[in-house]
């Protein structure tokens, strides 16, 4: 099942995409994709309610826009250099356990809205991520039943400005959660569509031109373990997004280093996940 929230800004609807990809509201259902749905079963009522009331859902224009296709969780956790290969282009040793930090909330927005580049910023940066959403509450969780706690999967650019990031006294979540500095979707997939997210292609153009092209198999920690590992140190609730981390070919990375301007166009996509696109503007407020 793929889950979408379409509508404009802070109206969004919740609604799915079908096999045949046709755009359905599923207003009538009666709830939205927020921590109460996921932690109450939601997704095996909705698929039961789906078979008796599809045929009766509204089908939603394809120029409608998509806003991110859940309510903003409890927290996305982030992991760091979780690429071998983009350890070594950011001139950082391959972590021995995952690197963790966290991405506000308030930074989410919908897979195609304008990405804003922050006041006085002149790096910032891409990244395109595997994220994944959490199914049900979640601690102490092992490696073996990681998966059993994973709703589902989606895209995500997991934007960063790197002179807050590194610059500033170090603190990473400073450059992570500036507002629209995490695009999600354009829709989450249920963990039975993707039958190894340790196997996925993602991908990531700038005008055009691919910057990152890379596999999920290049993971230093997988989904499994990553999972595991944070709820180690802390609750995951259901809708919690984990990102997982970048492939080689930021803007960091390059020779010179090259940062997002006003006019630039991001494009990303995952296998299985859809794709999304950014343009980028100036801050003006």
């Amino acid at each position: 099942m793929k889950l979408i929230r379409f509508g404009t800004v802070d109206n969004e609807k919740p609604g799915i995409l079908t096999e045949d990809n046709k755009r359905l509201d599923i207003s009538a259902f009666g709830e939205d994709y927020t921590e109460s749905f996921f932690e109450n079963d939601g997704l095996n009522r909705l698929k039961k309610w789906l078979e008796k009331n599809q045929a009766n859902c509204p089908v939603v224009k394809d120029t409608e826009r998509l806003g991110a296709p859940l309510v903003r969780p409890s927290k996305i956790v982030c992991v760091g250099l979780n690429y071998a290969q983009h350890a070594a282009e950011s001139g950082m040793q391959v972590p021995k356990e995952p690197v963790l930090f966290f991405k506000a909330t308030s930074a989410i927005v919908g897979p195609n809205d304008d990405l804003i580049i922050p006041k006085g910023s002149t790096k910032t940066d891409w990244e395109v991520e595997l994220a994944v959403v959490i199914g049900k509450k979640t601690s102490y969780v092992s490696k073996e039943n990681a998966l059993e706690h994973v709703a589902g999967y989606v895209l995500h650019n997991d934007y960063s400005e790197r002179e807050f990031q590194l610059e500033k006294e170090g603190q990473w979540v400073k450059g992570k959660s500036c507002d629209t500095f995490a695009p999600i979707g354009p829709f989450i997939v249920t963990k039975d569509e993707i039958k190894n997210p340790n196997n996925l292609n993602l991908w990531l153009k700038l005008n055009g031109k691919m910057m990152q092209n890379s596999s999920t198999s290049d993971f230093i920690f997988n989904v499994e373990e990553v999972v595991s590992y944070i709820s180690q140190y802390m609750t995951l609730l259901p809708g919690d997004i984990i990102s997982t981390g970048t492939p080689f070919g930021v803007g960091l990375g390059l020779n010179p280093p090259t940062y997002l301007k006003a006019g630039d166009v991001v494009e990303l996509g995952i296998e299985g996940l859809g794709s999304s696109k950014q343009i980028c503007k100036d801050y003006t407020r």
